[in-house]
């Protein structure tokens, strides 16, 4: 069987990478970029400074800063509005992976227009709209390396996955020292959104011999380093294994896939707006116990690259020792659950049906070892809420 391999052009890792920024604009043809970024990094000053460099570098470039956690269509088409009025030939996504995901739908749209609700899955946009280049500040989403945007719809409570390849970035520059300001809490959550797309990279029905290899190296990086970072913001060798781990984990699932937990995890954000690594963490758990049996080795070889079980360890116990990681790096890093996080149970009850349709719809949970019937899934976000 013949797989397809994809990977941005450009891929520049390690302190100060960022600011090589404008070397990466003249090695493309680019000099007129929209500089996509949130609040947060505007009024930090570091946007600006983004900016400037590009400035001295003779790259005259603007700022759209009002991206939004979880990016919604109304952010994405206020932004595309801001491009069309300029003669803009690229996008840069300046931030986490909001912004990213802003100005890879941003791009995508100011070219093929339509609606972005066009532009969800099943369908593929492989033409491709205007060059992407990201900037990572948190290590998690990987999105800096994959072929998808998340968008959300507000008026439909829908998360809607884009994929193709008009959605993967030409450049990224992966520079961890952007990432020694993260508080701890976007630390947790970003650092447990790379390890659960790593695990379900590597345990999906549609990984490959490539993925593997990306997958275990990003749980090598990921699992001696996140309660570092957690305990020590400025502990830069592993923020540096972080932000490596990070965007290995983004080329294995953009090469092949994410599964049950991200399919569960889009409708959570969606309704009751739970950034996305934290919706993931509170499922994490559940989900590969309900999965594991179906694929022990995978689990167990996830686990020995955690460096949780060795070779002379059975499938079982190592997989087993897997889920028990899971439960305590949630308990290690004050992970809650969808009760203690404030969620209404009553709401919560109610839209139990609706997460689920919307879950299987997604499609990413047919990549999952075991493929979950609407009851299951149903079942699944019963036992997360009383987890």
């Amino acid at each position: 069987m013949t797989v397809s391999i994809h990977l941005p052009r450009i891929l520049r890792i390690g302190a100060g990478a960022s600011a090589e920024l404008a070397q990466t604009l003249a090695t493309l043809g680019l000099s007129r970029p929209l500089i996509v970024t949130d609040g947060y990094l505007l009024r930090s000053g570091r946007a600006e400074r983004l900016a400037t460099s590009l400035k001295k570098a003779g790259i005259a470039s603007r700022v759209f800063s009002e991206t939004v956690p979880e990016p919604t269509v109304g952010c994405v088409e206020a932004a595309r509005d801001v491009l069309l009025a300029g003669d803009h030939d690229c996008v840069v996504g300046f931030g986490g992976g909001s912004p990213i995901d802003s100005a890879k739908a941003i791009a995508v749209l100011s070219r093929h227009g339509g609606e972005m609700s066009d532009y969800r899955t099943p369908f593929v946009q492989d033409t491709p709209g205007l060059p992407i280049i990201a900037v990572p500040t948190t290590a998690g989403t990987g999105s800096e390396a994959t072929r998808f945007t998340v968008i959300t719809d507000d008026l439909r409570g829908e998360k809607m996955l884009c994929a193709g390849l008009a959605y993967l970035p030409i450049a990224a520059l992966v520079d961890y020292e952007l990432t020694l300001t993260m508080p701890p809490r976007l630390t947790a959550d970003t650092g447990l959104d790379a390890l659960t797309h790593g695990i379900e990279a590597y345990v999906s029905r549609r990984a490959n011999p490539f993925s593997d290899t990306f997958a275990l190296a990003a749980l090598r990086s990921i699992a001696p380093s996140l309660r570092r970072v957690w305990a020590d913001p400025m502990d830069r060798e592993a923020r540096a294994r972080m932000m490596l781990g990070a965007t290995q984990a983004g080329i294995a699932f953009s090469n092949s896939s994410v599964a049950l937990v991200h399919g569960m995890s889009r409708p959570i954000g969606a309704h009751f707006h739970v950034p996305h690594g934290l919706s993931n963490a509170m499922l994490l758990p559940v989900i590969t116990t309900y999965s594991m049996p179906a694929a022990v080795g995978r689990y167990a070889d996830c686990a020995r690259a955690m460096g949780l079980a060795d070779g002379g360890d059975g499938d079982e116990a190592a997989a087993e020792r897997l889920v028990g990681e899971l439960a305590r790096l949630n308990a290690d890093l004050a992970v809650p659950t969808p009760r203690t996080y404030g969620i209404d149970e009553r709401r919560w009850n109610e839209l139990i049906p609706l997460m689920a349709e919307q879950a299987l719809a997604s499609g990413s949970p047919a990549n999952n070892p075991v493929v979950p019937t609407a009851d299951e899934v149903v079942s699944l976000y019963r036992r997360t809420w009383n987890a």
